[in-house]
């Protein structure tokens, strides 16, 4: 018999990360942690991670639906969860790891084996413009060939400016850029920024406008200077039928997915399915999950075979993550089995 439990922990920023939607200094996660009580010791640890504000179980409710949730577990199925996708990420991938033996390997591969790693991009956050130069320094020195840049919270010609500077010293052989606006552009200025991007060779940008305006987005991506990539538009679409008729209708160049905002791996791997037939490209991005649900995503997406830069490495984030066998080393991120999980607290 199965029995689940939760407790919440917040996550403390190192410093504050500036989006277009606000500056984070803290971040709420539940750890869910599911027990067979014929085989007292063998338990598997999932991470619910709700982002404030953008997903689509932000909800008062939360943790009420959480308890809820671990008192019925087995009552409760994946289309139970249709409406708070992160709860049903962090059961799926409690569950899964308690299936395979809760040892925290969800995914076994070469990967875990430490055997091979992935390459990522540096995410670069908003701030002024000396903060965002001082971050670029340190990822390039760092060795990341992939940067991806936050932009629409300070004024468009100081990140305009950032970015051709980048670009003066890295060629695109040398160094790809990503930017990610979070759905700060008006449809009336997007066109021209849009413009201005395509001169400096950028790779792709995430969400150029905000999510809900489909007809708009389709007409950007039908006609787009800079590959786009949808990312918050993905959120809330729950069916096959509604995925398959989003993706339809924008065309998109790439799709973004968090499992923690669209469901999980079992929805995510929809997604991509639906994607690849409408030849689009995809690549998968943690939404500030600890180094719980980041552990995971990471195993799950070396599975998938995509050889693009993910965006996996936001476990360096926080003072007060949980220490694991993941690191990040010259734009890649490996898993090093030979480091100890440090998951005292499930003693609790």
């Amino acid at each position: 018999m199965l029995k689940a439990r939760y407790f919440k922990h917040t996550l403390k920023f190192k410093r504050p990360a500036g989006t277009s939607r606000g500056t984070l200094i803290e971040k709420d996660s539940w750890f869910v942690v599911v027990e067979d009580t014929e085989n007292p010791g063998k338990r598997g640890i999932g991470e619910c991670s709700p982002l404030k504000g953008l997903s689509f179980d932000d909800h008062p409710d939360y943790e009420k639906k959480l308890a809820e949730v671990c008192e019925n577990l087995h009552e409760t199925k994946p289309a139970h969860l249709k409406d708070w996708p992160s709860i049903r990420f962090g059961m799926e991938m409690a569950l899964k790891d308690l299936s395979s033996g809760g040892q925290h390997i969800l995914f076994p591969s070469p990967f875990t084996r430490g055997e091979k790693s992935m390459k990522i991009n540096g995410l670069i956050w908003m701030g002024d413009k000396q903060f965002m130069r001082q971050q670029i320094d340190k990822k390039l020195e760092d060795g990341f060939d992939c940067l991806k840049m936050k932009i629409g919270a300070i004024d468009w010609p100081s990140e305009l400016e950032l970015l051709k500077n980048i670009r003066s010293q890295y060629s695109t052989e040398t160094l790809e850029l990503r930017v990610d606006a979070n759905g700060a552009f008006s449809v009336k200025e997007a066109a021209e920024k849009l413009e201005e991007l395509s001169k400096l060779k950028i790779h792709s940008i995430e969400q150029p406008i905000r999510q809900g305006q489909v007809k708009e987005m389709a007409a950007f991506c039908s006609n787009t200077p800079v590959p786009i990539a949808l990312d918050e538009e993905l959120i809330g679409i729950h069916n096959c039928e509604e995925k398959t008729q989003l993706i339809d209708e924008i065309r998109p160049q790439f799709i973004i997915l968090k499992p923690s905002l669209v469901g999980g791996f079992e929805s995510s791997e929809e997604w991509i399915d639906i994607a690849q037939r409408f030849d689009a490209g995809w690549w998968v991005t943690s939404a500030l999950e600890s180094n719980i649900g980041l552990n995971a995503i990471a195993q799950w997406t070396y599975t998938l075979g995509n050889n693009m830069p993910q965006g996996l490495g936001t476990g360096q984030l926080y003072t007060n993550n949980i220490p694991s066998p993941l690191e990040i080393a010259s734009g890649q991120i490996w898993y090093r089995p030979q480091q100890n999980w440090e998951i005292d607290f499930l003693n609790a």
